[in-house]
């Protein structure tokens, strides 16, 4: 048994007026209303009051990296230049990446049994693509799904996180992580990392060679990608944004579906009541309605 530690001595100071620890940066109140609005603007992410601890521990090390102690003249330096890449650090830090290898796994059996035996090139769009696993995940399932024609499917993955896709695009990831999979996927998608790579797996080139990854902005107003698509797999990114903002997003997912093209949602996201262009087809599985 692991005997709990000595909880550390109390001293008089360390604690601020409001109740909380004190902090080596100064975030005030109006400070974290303006980064809940600008990340709002710049990417439709809605931050709840109780992400304010979250907000400072990964905003914290963009204002070290620029030398400066308070929020507030960093997010003045921001405003002063829309265009400066800060922006994109600023953006990247706010975004949650949360994913996993088929995560949602009853989704990938309807994917197969949707595409078995359909003549033609196959498009899928991961429009929330974060370090890969997801839009991996689909290639494997085609790969296992259409036989010979694999290198006839294409799967665009898009995020607005640089940082993640620049991760995505390397294809590599912890051993522990890739092992949750079953045995056979695990020696037919991967290569395992020796010398310098051990303890690291990678997608195989062929695998990799079905996913290509772009920086894409859901709120941005034009998108670059082009229809149609077989499918659109949107998963726990609803969840950040408004009820506004998620009618418009799916409004523009509709004329990139084909005719019977199927949405795939999060666990925790329902569309039903958000938007009349698409009906509940089963498990967080929407088609046009």
């Amino acid at each position: 048994m692991i005997e709990p530690r000595e909880p550390p001595a109390f001293t008089a100071g360390g604690w601020s007026s409001s109740g909380g620890l004190e902090r080596d940066l100064e975030l005030t109140d109006a400070d974290f209303a303006r980064i809940r609005e600008l990340i709002y603007r710049r990417a439709g992410i809605v931050l709840a009051e109780h992400k304010r601890e979250m907000v400072y521990s990964r905003l914290a090390k963009r204002l070290r990296h620029h030398g400066l102690t308070r929020f507030g003249d960093y997010l003045a330096r921001l405003e002063r230049q829309p265009e400066a890449r800060e922006w994109e650090a600023f953006t990247n830090a706010l975004t949650t990446n949360l994913t996993a290898f088929f995560r949602e796994a009853h989704h990938f059996p309807l994917l197969a049994e949707h595409l078995r035996g359909r003549p033609g090139p196959v498009r899928i769009w991961s429009a929330a693509a974060s370090t890969g696993e997801e839009p991996y995940s689909i290639a494997m399932t085609l790969a296992e799904t259409l036989g010979p024609r694999p290198r006839e499917a294409t799967v665009i993955g898009t995020d607005i996180d640089s940082d993640a896709l620049a991760r995505a695009r390397a294809g590599t990831y912890p051993l522990e992580q890739v092992h949750k999979l079953e045995e056979a996927r695990v020696k037919r998608f991967f290569q395992k990392g020796t010398g310098r790579q051990a303890g690291l797996a990678r997608v195989r080139p062929d695998i990799r060679a079905m996913v290509a990854f772009e920086s894409l902005n859901l709120l941005a107003p034009g998108w670059a990608l082009k229809g149609p698509f077989d499918a659109i797999f949107c998963r726990n990114v609803m969840i950040y944004f408004d009820k506004e903002t998620q009618a418009r997003i799916l409004e523009r997912f509709a004329p990139l579906l084909k005719p019977d093209g199927l949405l795939f949602a999060g666990h925790s996201e329902n569309f039903s009541y958000i938007s009349q262009a698409f009906r509940l087809r089963g498990q967080t599985v929407y088609t046009l309605a």
